[in-house]
């Protein structure tokens, strides 16, 4: 399973026990996907704390680098939003609340559809959307210095091969 001149994580202790536990029980897919979940709990944290310095919480930063991203002029509907971000109507109007009311967004009816209406960044909006996901990226990138250049394209590459695998498959369903 491993050699002994290696390091062993979290993950390596976990399948120690399940092994001694359930000998029968093959846990490989811990080994990429128990990984990927602790590096999620473990950098979390961080991100967040990135984010609460520009007096944001995550969710509304996802609002508004997705409408930051989209381009000019940066605007959405509220069904594009919800769908692009995978969260309810009603969770999206409790973000937007909280981001109008800090200036950070408009919501006006939409030029094209009267009964429809669009949400878009302000200036202060944009301004806060780039500085936040700069340093974001800052953070971020002091995580991957214990990889080598090649080492974080081929993890990049594998994990996108991973992840468009499932994202091809119908939700809920594991193959």
């Amino acid at each position: 399973m491993r050699n002994d001149n290696e390091k062993r994580d979290h993950v390596d202790r976990l399948r120690a026990q399940w092994d001694r536990e359930l000998p029968d029980l093959d846990t490989e897919p811990m080994t990429i996907l128990g990984r990927a979940y602790r590096l999620s709990n473990l950098v979390r944290p961080s991100i967040e704390e990135t984010f609460a310095a520009f007096g944001l919480d995550r969710g509304e930063f996802d609002v508004i680098s997705t409408l930051r991203r989209s381009g000019p002029p940066y605007r959405l509907t509220p069904t594009d939003l919800y769908t692009l971000l995978m969260i309810s109507s009603g969770g999206l109007t409790h973000r937007l609340d909280r981001l109008q009311k800090a200036g950070l967004i408009v919501r006006e009816r939409s030029p094209s559809d009267g009964r429809s209406s669009v949400v878009g960044l302000t200036q202060k909006g944009v301004a806060l959307a780039e500085t936040a996901f700069r340093a974001d990226m800052a953070s971020e990138a002091r995580y991957l210095e214990g990889l080598g250049r090649e080492e974080r394209v081929a993890l990049a590459a594998l994990l996108k091969k991973l992840l468009v695998s499932l994202e091809s498959q119908p939700v809920g369903d594991p193959a």
